[in-house]
């Protein structure tokens, strides 16, 4: 018997296949967007993107689908996959049914005008040119969650849509909590001063091509199958999952500092390797995708963080790095590892270190708070954020583009996403936990298959099947356990 058995659920699957056709088609053409497709296409990609997300939630809402669904959700017998879909289908359904057509249009449509938008303004490091857009979605967030409802915060509602169940007055007390023990342990590291010692290869120029192909080598150490996936380059590196045979991954290459566009790919590395492994029972059905962007990114931080910055792993890739850069090979490992870790302050959020990294999504959780609450307006956004940056990393952007334009999660519409990223760093220390000791061995024999059968087993294979904290509770015995993560940086930092 497949994992699908019932008719009512088969003949929703069946149907579903629409819906899942129109966000494959949607995907694909977000991810050309921001590679490929040239400047001058945002206009008619914003409409095109728009109409599809209208039709998806029409088709979606059509009352002999949503009834066969709830008739079916009633049964009892159902396989554990079936009610999964059945799980996910119903909060879909629920979400969609609260947001009127027009919003999600123009969310849609101004997204995709507000990313063009956004990519000039980053480049000319002049926040007035997004302005006007951000100001748009911005208000348009506000109206999303006055329709979806809340009981405390007009937060909750956006970040239940990235992270089902977390509430505002949950991610306050874990950031309270996380902003006291991480400064402790900064401030630690600082007084001992072997975590922050620079490194020349901070500096060291190398060229995008032997980058390239040292990115791809490590790619497939890690054991990327090129046959259903790619490596391509984006402002904003990202993963784009189209399906378990076709997932998409982005970097970028600055030209220095060589470890940005290393641990970048191995950060997306992490992402697409969730996607390829969810059980292909699963594809193409509602339960066919990662659970919730807060697990969703444990996989990258894992990958980039508990596996990428070890002494193992710099061991591991130093010959490929040594014969594709070359002035790697007058360090040694250990000194090509204190440079994985170094502990650096800086203003950039996908450059942080782990240590300071939860700090920068800290002020981002803050300031998208008092946007929605109308206790910040979006023409002081530059200033605020330069300010509490001040505060909490000892660091003053240079210029828009360091600061207020660094990342593009507004200009595609988004708010209550970087809380997630905080969850991921989470989730990803509670899976190195639950590897135990022998992940170094693992990492140094260069034989990393027990590591992705690992997590196979206990995340990607399910999907969406199961919702995130129940997900967690199944595989790792607990909800999201910030002691785990203060822990692991704890131990990690207390030497370099």
């Amino acid at each position: 018997m497949g994992y699908f058995s019932d008719p009512d659920v088969l003949e929703i699957l069946r149907q579903y296949r629409r819906l899942w056709a129109i966000s494959h088609a949607s995907a694909l053409m977000g991810w050309d967007s921001e590679t490929y497709m040239p400047p001058g296409g945002a206009e008619e990609r914003g409409v095109a993107q728009a109409e599809l997300a209208t039709l998806y939630q029409e088709l979606l809402l059509r009352d002999a689908f949503t009834s066969l669904v709830e008739k079916a959700s009633r049964k009892e017998g159902l396989s554990e996959y079936e009610r999964g879909a059945l799980r996910v289908l119903n909060r879909e359904i629920s979400i969609m049914r609260r947001l009127p057509p027009r919003l999600v249009y123009e969310l849609s449509r101004e997204a995709q005008e507000a990313f063009q938008a956004w990519r000039e303004a980053r480049a000319r490091s002049d926040f007035g040119l997004f302005r006007p857009h951000l100001e748009r979605l911005v208000q348009l967030n506000i109206e999303r969650a006055e329709a979806l409802g809340y009981d405390d915060h007009p937060y909750d509602a956006l970040l239940d849509l990235h992270e089902e169940g977390l509430r505002t007055r949950d991610a306050d007390g874990l950031f309270d909590y996380l902003g006291r023990e991480l400064r402790q342990i900064l401030e630690r590291v600082r007084e001992r001063g072997d975590c922050m010692a620079g490194s020349p290869l901070e500096s060291a120029r190398y060229d995008q091509q032997a980058m390239e192909r040292v990115n791809r080598r490590v790619l497939d150490l890690l054991g990327y199958p090129w046959d259903r996936a790619r490596l391509d380059v984006s402002p904003h590196p990202f993963t784009q999952g189209l399906g378990v045979g076709d997932v998409r991954i982005t970097t970028r290459y600055e030209g220095f500092d060589f470890k940005r566009s290393l641990f970048s790919t191995i950060h997306e590395f992490g992402h697409a390797l969730y996607e390829l492994q969810v059980d292909p029972e699963l594809r193409m059905t509602p339960a066919g995708d990662g659970v919730s962007l807060g697990v969703h990114e444990g996989q990258s931080r894992f990958w980039e963080n508990v596996v990428g910055r070890t002494r193992a792993f710099a061991r591991l890739v130093k010959p490929v790095l040594d014969g594709e850069l070359g002035f790697t090979a007058q360090y040694s490992p250990d000194e090509l590892y204190r440079y994985f870790v170094l502990v650096r302050p800086g203003a950039i959020r996908t450059e942080a270190d782990e240590l300071t990294y939860n700090l920068h999504i800290i002020l981002r959780y803050e300031i998208e708070k008092l946007l929605l609450e109308g206790g910040l307006r979006v023409s002081e956004l530059p200033e605020a954020w330069n300010s509490r940056s001040e505060e909490l990393l000892g660091v003053r952007p240079a210029n828009d583009a360091d600061g207020v334009l660094q990342d593009v999660h507004w200009a595609h519409g988004s708010m209550g996403y970087f809380p997630t990223y905080t969850l991921g760093n989470i989730v990803a220390a509670m899976m190195g936990e639950a590897y135990g000791p022998g992940l170094e061995a693992s990492i140094g024999s260069g034989d990393l298959e027990p590591v992705r059968v690992f997590l196979r087993e206990r995340v990607h294979r399910w999907g969406a099947t199961y919702a995130p904290k129940d997900l967690l509770r199944r595989s790792f015995g607990r909800e999201y356990h910030a002691p785990a993560l203060v822990s692991y940086l704890g131990d990690k930092y207390s030497r370099c």
